[in-house]
């Protein structure tokens, strides 16, 4: 079913064939979680069947919507190599009716790299520092990965345990279709984050969290604020202006247009994360950042509806966030690290709310939505002298 793909050059596609985790030059799969607190995630090799999690998806395992394969050379690439330094970690469970996952355009059945576990969601987790040092946990915006976070998470290493994650929908974690166990609604990314995270860390945390999905994690600390030391947001909304999607994320949702574009890796990863402010996307990060959507169709229709649900309930969710924040009640020690380069959120008003509410503001002039992107090792040390000062 190829008439649902953008046209784009085959030549930046030269290769295709398929990696499965359980071949000698994959990275570790899945998946028994680690059995005390203070300990890596540990987790052991179990791949099999029908379940195979494919890195690259050769056209007999195809979708029907992937650009099947995705490889740039029969060298390691990129990705791989960030692959190779992540765990996969099972948590929230998987709803629905157990069916196999469908297109939702033509009802076909989707490949194995499209299907959802059986129990519980496969998240993909990158883990830095020594696990007996205090745990931070860095959450992506939308659309983007735990990758983002690489030029972070060493200097966060040297003295804390910080995790990355890929939500559900994004980078190597699952990404069920709607209907098929998850909906990609705001309700169940909150209580996907709680599963995670008392999967992966059961003592008090901090979390980092930019962008769109901060009001997620206000929602979670507001029911949980006794589980968390700090919150910092990057470039969270927090006005009324906020709550409206930039166009460069808002086309995803679309009717018709939306599927289409959904299914073009340029558009999806390249496009719009270049659109958000300074940063320049090179081509090795570009590897990492296009593969989700080049191994299946599921990347996209995830997009799809993500963006779908944003666009319906992120007002609801902006106005929350601005009321715990506000809210005299709220304990969490919370700082806002701002990039003034940001060409999706306006900074007027930002500077106002947070001197009402009292919290830290650090601003950083030469940075843009996506604060880790464009300065990630200053942002590595601001974040260690913020959690550096409560210890």
């Amino acid at each position: 079913m190829a008439i649902l793909q953008p046209q784009i050059p085959l030549s930046l596609y030269p290769h295709h064939f398929h990696l499965p985790l359980h071949s000698p030059t994959a990275a570790p799969f899945l998946c028994t979680p680690f059995k005390t607190p203070r300990k890596p995630l540990n987790l052991t090799c179990s791949s099999k069947g029908q379940d195979d999690y494919l890195i690259d998806a050769p056209v007999s395992a195809g979708d029907g919507f992937s650009f099947s394969g995705g490889k740039y050379s029969d060298g390691p690439s990129p990705s791989d190599e960030w692959f190779k330094q992540g765990k996969i970690v099972k948590a929230h469970p998987v709803s629905g009716s157990g069916d196999k996952a469908k297109d939702p355009i033509f009802g076909l059945k989707m490949g194995a790299a499209s299907q959802a576990s059986n129990d519980l969601f496969r998240w993909f987790c990158v883990e830095s520092g020594n696990a007996d040092n205090p745990t931070v946990i860095l959450i992506h915006g939308f659309p983007s990965q735990a990758y983002s976070y690489r030029k972070v998470l060493p200097t966060l290493s040297k003295n804390y345990h910080a995790i990355a994650f890929d939500w559900l929908g994004f980078g190597f974690s699952d990404k069920p279709q709607p209907r098929y166990g998850f909906d990609y609604t705001m309700d169940e990314f909150v209580a996907s984050l709680e599963s995670l995270i008392n999967e992966i860390a059961t003592e008090k945390v901090s979390l980092v969290v930019q962008g769109y999905f901060s009001p997620i994690a206000v929602k979670y600390a507001s029911n949980l604020q006794g589980k968390l030391n700090d919150l910092i947001l990057l470039n969270p909304p927090l006005t009324a202006t906020h709550a409206n999607l930039p166009s460069a994320l808002s086309i995803f949702s679309n009717f018709l247009l939306g599927e289409i574009f959904c299914q073009d890796p340029l558009r999806a990863s390249d496009k719009t994360l270049t659109s958000s402010g300074p940063y320049k996307m090179k081509e090795d990060d570009a590897m990492v950042y296009r593969r989700p959507y080049l191994t299946s169709g599921s990347a996209g229709f995830a997009l799809n509806v993500i963006s779908k649900a944003m666009k319906k309930d992120l007002k609801a969710y902006v106005e929350e966030t601005r009321k715990t924040l506000l809210d005299e009640n709220w304990k969490v020690k919370t700082t806002v690290c701002w990039g003034q380069r940001d060409r999706w959120l306006s900074y007027d008003g930002v500077e106002d709310f947070l001197k009402n509410s009292k919290h830290k503001l650090i601003e950083l002039p030469m940075a843009g939505h996506h604060v880790q992107e464009d300065c990630g090792e200053e942002l590595g040390g601001i974040i260690s002298g913020i959690l550096g000062r409560r210890s």
